[in-house]
């Protein structure tokens, strides 16, 4: 799922100069249509790995947007006073009312997944609250809520060249604290256990938008113009016309994974001939598996 946000996007500072007063005006208008007609609610969640640049973004879309209509809440792991309620209690206190924008930095998906990767979770609580949270963001679009969620990717060696540019600037080494590192130490476990998370809970009407955050200004414009589009969209729908699903962002620039995969590479027929009959003997053995008749295969060839 993270292979497309692992391309090496990026945009040049020309293209950046030329597209952001652009996309700037676009997003104001947009947001002022929406606070007019008192449209729907507009919820944007900020996740992703540590560096990544989820602050700066968020701060980018208070100075781009009139923050006057723009509620910001950065929410940590539950307190003990929050965790005699409801998991998803403390989220509804902060939800915005129509024709207005909230942006939630650290969300309802912040604790199962902290809590799997640090063993503190099992697998069968894991997907009992990935069950919980996709009946809750359910009701929501049922309700009428733009559910936006944005998923901030590095690779590992991106990740921690981030952490130590951050760490070594007087300016900004506050940002990198000994558990980020700790966290860093369990990129893999971290990456396996967010990709299946973000697999269940990606729907039509949440879908999981995946960004690459190497490079700021792609990273920025990217999210710039999925929240462009998905409200212009839902403002530009026939009124009593079901809402219109949440479509993932189209890469800047135009790179995918597709375009991206080297079409030229070959294989010896000896090689080919060996690693044949090593894999139908695994899938022969898998298929006679006692479990198999408990499971039912689709594949699908494009």
């Amino acid at each position: 799922m993270f292979e497309s946000a692992e391309l090496g996007h990026e945009v040049d500072k020309a293209t950046w100069k030329k597209e952001q007063p652009v996309l700037r005006e676009d997003l104001l208008a947009a947001q002022f249509e929406l606070l007019e007609k008192n449209a729907f609610p507009v919820v944007i969640l900020v996740a992703g790995v540590d560096g990544s640049g989820r602050g700066e973004t968020v701060n980018l879309l208070n100075a781009w947007m009139d923050p006057r209509t723009i509620e910001t809440h950065g929410l940590e792991l539950p307190s003990g006073e929050e965790q005699r309620f409801p998991p998803m209690w403390r989220y509804w206190r902060v939800l915005p009312p129509r024709g207005k924008i909230g942006i939630l930095f650290g969300s309802w998906y912040t604790a199962p997944i902290l809590g799997r990767v640090e063993g503190k979770l099992k697998s069968g609580a894991l997907e009992s609250s990935i069950g919980e949270i996709n009946r809750f963001e359910r009701m929501l679009a049922d309700e009428g809520v733009l559910l936006l969620k944005f998923w901030f990717h590095l690779s590992k060696k991106f990740q921690k060249k981030r952490l130590k540019k951050l760490e070594k600037d007087p300016a900004t080494q506050w940002r990198v604290t000994d558990l980020d590192w700790e966290r860093f130490e369990r990129y893999d476990d971290f990456v396996e256990t967010c990709e299946h998370v973000l697999q269940r809970t990606s729907h039509g009407h949440a879908p999981w938008i995946v960004v690459e955050a190497n490079d700021s200004r792609y990273r920025n414009l990217t999210v710039g113009k999925a929240l462009l589009g998905a409200v212009r969209r839902r403002l530009d729908s026939e009124p009593g016309a079901d809402a219109p699903s949440v479509l993932p962002a189209e890469p800047v620039g135009g790179r995918n994974v597709i375009a991206s995969l080297d079409l030229t590479q070959r294989l010896e027929e000896d090689e080919y001939e060996k690693r044949l009959e090593t894999l139908q003997g695994r899938l022969n053995k898998l298929s006679r598996h006692k479990r198999f008749n408990q499971t039912g295969v689709v594949a699908v060839f494009e």
